[in-house]
């Protein structure tokens, strides 16, 4: 007579095999410090600077690193450092809000497209490519000439050119499930569309549009902080790692700390975000390896 079969151990939580994965992996656990570091510095960007930010003190102007400031002092006298924490609050919120707009739209239209009639799916990939044809900095100098340089010209021309992408992603993601068998037995059961999309489209699709969406922050972040740089961005005073870049580009002759302290928030920024979701990836969903 065959040996009862011992307990099986339960399988551990998504949460927890992320969290041995950081463990385990140096880059991931890399992406996790920075991360935190910038969404820290971001959120308590206030309580964290060491000086007024647009103070002007002239005589101060082009200073080199030094106790007082740590990042040295841009043309006008301004303290470095202060106005590169309170760009990281204007880059993050960029980034937060642009993604989350175009990520809800675009859910809403893929589905709608992955999903419903062939005539719709048609139109839906029309407008896709369409949006997708015009270079970005084409697109935006288009929206300044309307609209003006400001930070909502930014997210507006970040979450017109994002849709698209997301819209794309989620289309195909329902269009592999839309013939599954547990679909065709809800469908038979008299389930009707919002049903199917609410309760078993959406739970299915959200997951890789999230991992995709945090490693485009730093993609959201750079075209921020591209724009600020042609002036199309922010205005002055308000502080951007785009604006740091441009006044480092201008008096690169004279000190190179303000390149330095433009360019360094960015790579780390694109550092931090791409392995931490490349870690969510690899963990949650690893055929997005293959898909994307």
């Amino acid at each position: 007579m065959p040996a009862a079969a011992g307990p099986v151990a339960p399988k551990p939580s998504s949460w927890r095999t992320l969290f041995r994965h950081i463990r385990r992996d140096h880059l991931a656990m890399i992406g996790v410090v920075l991360v935190v570091l910038i969404v820290g510095s971001a959120l308590l960007a206030p309580y964290l600077v060491p000086h007024d930010p647009d103070k002007i003190n002239v005589r101060n102007r082009l200073k080199a690193p030094s106790s007082e400031h740590l990042l040295g002092t841009d043309q006008l006298g301004r303290d470095v450092l202060s106005r590169v924490i309170m760009g990281s609050r204007i880059a993050l919120q960029v980034a937060m809000i642009s993604i989350a707009v175009a990520g809800s739209i675009g859910l809403l239209l893929g589905m709608l497209a992955g999903y419903g009639p062939r005539w719709l799916d048609a139109v839906l990939i029309i407008l896709f490519d369409t949006v997708r044809s015009f270079p970005t900095i084409m697109f935006a100098l288009a929206v300044v000439t309307l609209m003006g340089p400001s930070l909502n010209t930014v997210i507006l021309v970040v979450i017109v050119t994002s849709i698209p992408v997301y819209g794309r992603i989620v289309r195909s993601q329902t269009q592999s499930l839309r013939n599954n068998d547990f679909i065709t037995a809800e469908r038979a059961m008299g389930a009707g569309t919002l049903r199917v999309l609410g309760r078993h489209m959406l739970p299915n699709v959200i997951g890789p549009l999230l991992i995709i969406a945090s490693m485009d922050i730093p993609v959201v972040v750079t075209i921020e902080a591209g724009l600020s740089f042609l002036g199309l961005g922010v205005r002055p005073p308000t502080a951007s790692w785009g604006t740091i870049l441009n006044d480092g580009y201008a008096f690169i002759r004279n000190t190179p700390w303000l390149v330095i302290a433009g360019g360094a928030p960015l790579i780390l920024t694109t550092l931090g975000f791409t392995f931490l979701g490349e870690t969510l990836r690899d963990v949650f969903d690893p055929k997005l390896r293959r898909e994307v």
